[in-house]
């Protein structure tokens, strides 16, 4: 078994109800895997974890890649912005 650890940001906290977790799994198993995994053992974070965002050991990870041990493992909602409205743009003319 390997060991990670689970780090909750923004709403993907809210909706695990922790900030961190631990859990156990299989040797060889993948950042894909560990999505279906979180999906089952974290009900609420369901419908969040097709988009979200997954980081392991603070380098973004493909869905497969295999976890190495003891991996913190951090997941973040998508994140979006850097424009802003032009003023008056959405005003009905």
């Amino acid at each position: 078994m390997n060991r990670v650890n689970l780090l909750f940001f923004a709403t993907l906290r809210d909706r695990a109800g922790t900030k961190t977790a631990v859990m156990d799994v299989p040797a060889g198993t993948t950042v894909g895997e560990l999505r279906e995994r979180l999906a089952q053992e974290y009900p609420s974070l369901g419908p969040a974890l097709s988009t979200a965002l997954i980081a392991v050991d603070r380098e973004y990870a493909a869905p497969d890649m295999v976890l190495p041990e003891n991996a913190d493992v951090a997941l973040f909602p998508p994140v979006s912005g850097g424009a802003r409205l032009l003023a008056g743009a959405c005003r009905s003319r």
